[in-house]
């Protein structure tokens, strides 16, 4: 009797456990069901044309392949705003003795997370705003065209996770 009570009290717990948190990390509360990624701003200066909407992409595929969230753009429980701020290649500075031999590659983003109460209303004290910016250094012999695509890609899977991270895991 005591082990069945137990079996069945383990199985509620996990079915409820399971329902605000993921063996990823993330926690969403479980009146959080809709989810929308605005269009990236691009004030990035010399930013490869339409990056802004790669960067759209990454955050919503991200979202919607990592959490139960549904797209919705009329009424969504949370959204994203945002603008791509710095796309810069710079030379990082040589060390004693040596010369500059790796540029680095930085993109820098401003995001805003905006909490939605169920009357539609902001929810201030959970929404928030943040720069996420990441790196990728490259030989500085190589010219960025023929590694931008990939120096992109990179930049950008940890920058959606960061982003990611702090949207739904910040417990």
């Amino acid at each position: 009797m005591m082990k069945s009570f137990l079996l069945f009290f383990s199985v509620i717990a996990s079915m409820t456990f399971q329902q605000c948190y993921t063996l990823s990390g993330i926690s969403l509360d479980p009146n959080t069901e809709t989810y929308f990624v605005a269009n990236f701003k691009n004030n990035a200066f010399s930013s490869p044309a339409a990056l802004e909407v790669t960067v759209q992409e990454a955050l919503n595929n991200k979202i919607r392949t990592e959490t139960r969230l549904i797209w919705d753009d009329t009424d969504p429980d949370v959204e994203f705003q945002g603008s791509l701020v710095d796309y810069v290649v710079t030379s990082e500075a040589p060390r004693a003795g040596e010369t500059t031999a790796i540029n680095r590659l930085t993109i820098r983003l401003a995001v805003d997370y905006i909490v939605y109460n169920d009357d539609g209303t902001l929810n201030e004290d959970k929404g928030w705003k943040s720069n996420f910016s990441f790196f990728y250094d490259f030989d500085a012999g190589i010219d960025l065209s023929t590694i931008e695509d990939e120096a992109i890609d990179a930049i950008l899977e940890q920058l959606m996770q960061d982003i990611f991270q702090k949207a739904f895991a910040d417990w």
